[in-house]
């Protein structure tokens, strides 16, 4: 059987806070740009690895800092997207990319069958498991999980510069994002715009649908511009802003 993560590599699902209080769940998909040992660098440059092809920018600190300000559970992927992207099917052509964005994955070109499925079964499934099994257990317990996704993205992609900083993204179900975009349009204090820079269409809402839509829980995902999250400071910034945001928004599902 062909292996792909070693015993010393640990388990690829991190969660924090398992025993939250409050009602969020935050998802973090594109948390690490580590790759497995077995894969090494993919055929990339070190410069490709560090950026936003690998991994979402400040998207966990985020995570974190919001998990602690709303007594939220956080689950992420301890593993880079270029490996597996736990936010796309198995059968997506971009789960295991061949190209991202500008940048050629050579490691990715030539996989054989077996290669394919280890990535599946040892980062893909085990993320969807725990997710699953998490929401699951929320609900038999009587409680009402809040699912939300973070997420980072780049200011310039192929060329262009992208001048929307938040992304307030939704699939089928947009109770939740229709409750933050009002809260947002209502303060002015960041250009935030539903279903930006991507959507449904790009097939970004795999995570909402499995585990939000399927269960029928308020779900949302958060795209941050990656240059407002860059440091300690802006990850603090946009983690009190987001705290107030996402307060004010679930109060708001729950008084209707």
């Amino acid at each position: 059987m062909t292996r792909l993560l070693t015993e010393s590599e640990g388990n690829p699902v991190a969660i924090t806070n398992t025993h939250a209080k409050g009602d969020f769940v935050f998802l973090c998909e594109h948390a690490s740009r580590r790759l497995p040992e077995r894969l090494g660098t993919l055929g990339l440059s070190e410069d490709a690895l560090k950026s936003h092809i690998a991994w979402d920018p400040g998207a966990l600190a985020v995570g974190e800092l919001l998990a602690r300000k709303l007594d939220g559970a956080l689950i992420y992927q301890r593993f880079s997207r270029l490996a597996y992207d736990c936010n796309r099917p198995p059968e997506s052509e971009v789960a295991m990319p061949i190209v991202s964005e500008i940048y050629e994955v050579p490691g990715n070109r030539a996989m054989s069958a077996a290669e394919r499925q280890a990535r599946v079964d040892e980062l893909y499934r085990p993320f969807h498991d725990a997710v699953s099994r998490f929401m699951v257990d929320r609900k038999a317990a009587g409680r009402q999980p809040v699912l939300v996704t973070m997420h980072s993205f780049t200011p310039v992609y192929f060329g262009r510069l992208r001048t929307v900083q938040l992304g307030v993204l939704h699939d089928a179900d947009s109770r939740l994002a229709d409750r933050m975009l009002a809260v947002a349009a209502a303060d002015g204090t960041y250009d935030v715009r539903r279903n930006e820079p991507y959507g449904p269409a790009d097939g970004v809402t795999h995570s909402l649908i499995e585990y939000g839509v399927r269960y029928g829980l308020p779900n949302v995902m958060i795209e941050i511009r990656n240059d407002l999250i860059r440091d300690e400071v802006g990850q603090r910034g946009m983690a009190e802003y987001l705290e107030g945001l996402l307060a004010k928004s679930v109060a708001a599902l729950s008084a209707q």
